[in-house]
């Protein structure tokens, strides 16, 4: 009966706390009371609000946070608040824990995908050497905000094992960075995707060939018209260039 009456006290307090959430932006939350309230006791899914919160509240909540860090460790929603208050120190603190945490390295490169620009290249390199789908993603994404910093040398040179994985998801999320650029290197490597890749990335590579729309980019859309055999890419590919020059 004691556990019952114990539950039934946590739920109460628990829709307070959701109750003080839902009208916060009406009556703005003080970081000092989202500190107090939170708990790792308290439900998953209200943790992450609380958090969230503090992180929506950049400078003012990172105090907050790093005390709760301090308190609780590396929690994912910590973590995931880290990343929303866009201060350096939180950043710095990131990236420690990247090198020590094996464990969190998804939730911290998510977490980290504000700073992508700032991501050491040694860094990128190393995630983009991961077998793991979700980390590869992950440093993708990353990848996006620092691709415009880089040579087209040094681009293709990173995302070499992206493109040769054998999964769908990675070579199409690795075009998506490819297609931000426009260069003939760049184009080519699509072009190769374009060639041999599966049917699903292939029909991606033509699309982004197609998006960048510039001189090198339908030049090369031309000449993939003329490598490629007779069959549903070869009239995509017929397809975007005609949509190019209407």
């Amino acid at each position: 009966m004691h556990a019952e009456a114990k539950g039934l006290s946590m739920a109460i307090h628990e829709d307070s706390i959701w109750e003080q959430l839902n009208q916060s932006r009406k009556v703005p939350l003080e970081p000092c009371w989202l500190g107090e309230v939170y708990s790792i006791n308290l439900q998953a899914d209200l943790r992450f609000a609380i958090t969230e919160q503090l992180g929506l509240l950049s400078n003012k909540g990172w105090p907050v946070l790093e005390l709760l860090i301090k308190k609780t460790g590396a929690q994912p929603e910590l973590i995931r608040a880290a990343g929303l208050c866009h201060q350096t120190e939180a950043k710095t603190w990131l990236l420690k824990l990247l090198k020590e945490e094996q464990q969190l390295k998804l939730p911290v490169l998510q977490a980290l995908t504000c700073w992508g620009g700032e991501i050491p290249i040694m860094l990128l390199r190393n995630i983009l050497n991961e077998k793991s789908q979700p980390l590869l993603l992950a440093g993708l994404e990353l990848l996006k905000f620092k691709a415009h910093q880089l040579s087209d040398e040094l681009l293709l040179d990173l995302v070499q094992k992206p493109l040769e994985d054998f999964r769908d998801p990675i070579v199409l999320s690795t075009i998506r960075v490819l297609q931000r650029r426009d260069s003939a290197a760049v184009n080519s490597q699509i072009a190769e995707i374009a060639k041999n890749g599966s049917e699903t990335t292939a029909r991606a590579a033509l699309l982004a060939l197609s998006c960048i729309a510039t001189s090198h980019s339908l030049t090369t859309l031309s000449s993939l018209l003329n490598e490629l055999p007779k069959g549903p890419l070869k009239e995509m590919a017929q397809k975007q260039l005609e949509l190019q020059y209407k």
